[in-house]
């Protein structure tokens, strides 16, 4: 279980060293700071070896201390700011940026699709953005799905927990 959060530590390193160069790059069109929570919505959900890893570093919070009210992240505070920042999900940490995906149309047919948060349009369209300029959704999500698979023998799909879920009733 130990090296499974190795690899989850290792892992968010590597997203947040890649993801800081994109908030350099795009530092002008980010509005993205503390206190904006319009991505933070309720019902994410994330893997298994992730909540676990919030249940390990955030227990008295869990245990004493009430979700943010639903239709948000129950992780927020009254003033809109991540509790469990430090140890946020994967998904956490690639909001706001100009993301990418490649989507299969048919067998023969890829299309790429693109999205940013509506607050960080303002700019160059993200269409004419360079891909290396882009979160690239794919590749990441792989790796964290691989380090799921060593954590936990659950069948895919099946190790997906509710961020709200964490507290304790």
């Amino acid at each position: 279980m130990e090296k499974s959060f190795d690899e989850l530590l290792k892992f968010y390193n590597e997203v947040d060293k890649l993801t800081s160069l994109l908030n350099e790059k795009h530092k002008n069109r980010l509005k993205c700071k503390a206190g904006c929570f319009s991505c933070c919505v309720d019902d994410i959900t994330v893997f298994e070896i992730e909540a676990e890893n919030i249940k390990q570093n955030f227990k008295s919070l869990l245990n004493n201390e009430m979700p943010h009210p639903k239709g948000y992240c129950a992780f927020l505070n009254d003033k809109g700011e991540c509790r469990i920042y430090e140890h946020r999900p994967y998904v956490c940490r690639t909001q706001g940026l100009p993301l990418r995906w490649i989507e299969e149309i048919n067998e023969e047919e890829l299309y790429e699709m693109r999205d940013i948060c509506p607050l960080n349009e303002e700019g160059e369209p993200i269409v004419n953005l360079k891909a290396e300029d882009c979160w690239t959704i794919g590749p990441f999500e792989e790796k964290l799905a691989l380090i799921q698979k060593n954590f936990s023998n659950k069948p895919f799909g099946e190790n997906r927990v509710r961020l709200r879920d964490l507290f304790l009733k």
